[in-house]
């Protein structure tokens, strides 16, 4: 990896790509550092510390620690995310949006970019919102609870997700990689030297002791790991393409293959199986804690983030999404009806629907081992927070997930870019 950060520091047009990523990174960073008026940061960044291992901590921990400090990106680019979800679900629903996603070309993705911004905007309306519901909620703002305040929080929140959006945009055009994965990449990464400074305080006070430490260091290594050789991961099914007399010419005849990969859907169903399992967690979280001995205490001590039932709700609901998420994005019958009209079929089985059918059935298999694999990866943290006094989110595997992923789309981007450019290079 630093090779390939070596070569292409080495091309001139490579280089100001890098710089123009890193001075975005830059601005972002300076702008998770700037607060909101009206907001008292000492008392809400007290009560997120109670907050960690809920759905807000992990709000908290893809912002960059920004969200629990009450900066004027405290919302990141969840809006945005949020959005693109929504319209990806809405775009296999709705005819009118699949068509034009489809059949649209270039101007169909455009309406299609444009209308997520704009959801991007309400999305971030209804979050700056209840941001400052709670902080008035908990006092958090003191005396400031009227109308000019809560515009002021709102419209700043709505800001900042908006520049962050656009900040995304132009990493993606001028920068390297994907923008929004590379500004939430920067967001992760932000808190890794906390959870440093944790890990060691906590080994030198005897909170954690050595076995401790080496297991969890040798556990983020066998996740990274794991995670670079499933993200390589994919199973090719064989596809013969039969031979066309067009005129004097013959086409066709070639062998290729169709990959699938292994985790083909992401870490999207590692966040919303993380969402709903915790769910009961952040809810109770805004009510007083109930007495000992009584039913809802004994029912959020069994529930509670760090319990085994809470790891096998969490580890069924990421295999549920994922199986959900693989439906979505791969269609069996549309890619055997795009073989059968290109004249290709995989060998030993009919066009058509057995093709389909054999297509569904790898796919239901390589989704099963992906979601086994995501559902590992997120759990183990859990289980060495039970060593440490450590949240699990800073080792949550959403979060490795993620910083791994995108380091290494930046490696295949920077990778292809200066392989277009050798080429070129030896055509001129």
């Amino acid at each position: 990896m630093f090779q390939v950060f070596r070569n292409a520091w080495k091309i001139e047009e490579l280089r100001k790509k890098i710089l123009f990523t890193l001075f975005i990174i830059l601005l972002y960073r300076i702008g998770n550092a700037v607060p909101v008026p009206y907001i008292d940061t000492e008392l809400l960044n007290t009560y997120f510390g109670q907050l960690q291992n809920t759905v807000l901590g992990l709000v908290n921990a893809m912002s960059g620690s920004a969200f629990s400090h009450g900066t004027i990106f405290a919302l990141s680019i969840q809006p945005y995310i949020n959005a693109s979800i929504i319209m990806q679900l809405l775009c296999i629903a709705i005819p009118a949006l699949e068509r034009l996603q489809k059949e649209g070309g270039e101007e169909g993705r455009k309406k299609i970019a444009s209308i997520t911004r704009y959801a991007t905007v309400i999305i971030g309306l209804l979050q700056g919102f209840g941001y400052f519901m709670m902080c008035r909620n908990y006092g958090i703002l003191g005396e400031n609870t009227g109308f000019l305040p809560a515009v002021v929080i709102i419209l700043t929140f709505v800001a900042g997700a908006s520049l962050l959006m656009w900040m995304g945009e132009q990493i993606t055009e001028f920068g390297i990689g994907n923008g929004i994965s590379v500004i939430l990449f920067a967001s992760i990464i932000s808190r890794l030297p906390t959870a440093v400074v944790t890990l060691v305080t906590n080994l030198t006070t005897g909170a954690l002791s050595w076995i401790g430490f080496l297991a969890i260091v040798i556990g983020v290594i066998v996740i990274v790991v794991l995670i670079v050789f499933v993200s390589k991961a994919e199973r090719r099914i064989p596809i013969q393409y039969s031979k066309r007399v067009v005129g004097r010419k013959m086409y066709g005849g070639q062998s290729t293959h169709l990959p699938v990969k292994v985790n083909m859907s992401g870490v999207m169903p590692v966040i919303f199986a993380q969402s709903i399992a915790s769910l009961p967690a952040t809810i109770a979280a805004f009510f007083p804690a109930p007495a000992e001995g009584t039913f809802w205490h004994g029912f959020l001590s069994a529930i509670d983030t760090t319990s085994v039932l809470y790891m096998i709700i969490y580890f069924l609901l990421i295999i549920a999404f994922s199986y959900f998420y693989a439906t979505i994005q791969f269609n069996p019958i549309e890619i055997a009806n795009n073989l059968k009209k290109n004249g290709g079929f995989i060998p030993g089985f009919r066009a058509g629907r057995p093709t389909s059918e054999f297509i569904s059935k790898v796919l239901g298999r390589i989704t099963l081992f992906g979601a086994i694999y995501l559902g590992i990866v997120c759990v183990l943290p859990i289980l060495f927070s039970k060593f440490t006094n450590m949240s699990s989110i800073y080792l949550g595997g959403t979060s490795i997930i993620i910083v791994v992923g995108v380091a290494l789309e930046i490696v295949q981007s920077l990778e292809t870019q200066m392989m277009m450019r050798h080429y070129k290079g030896f055509l001129e």
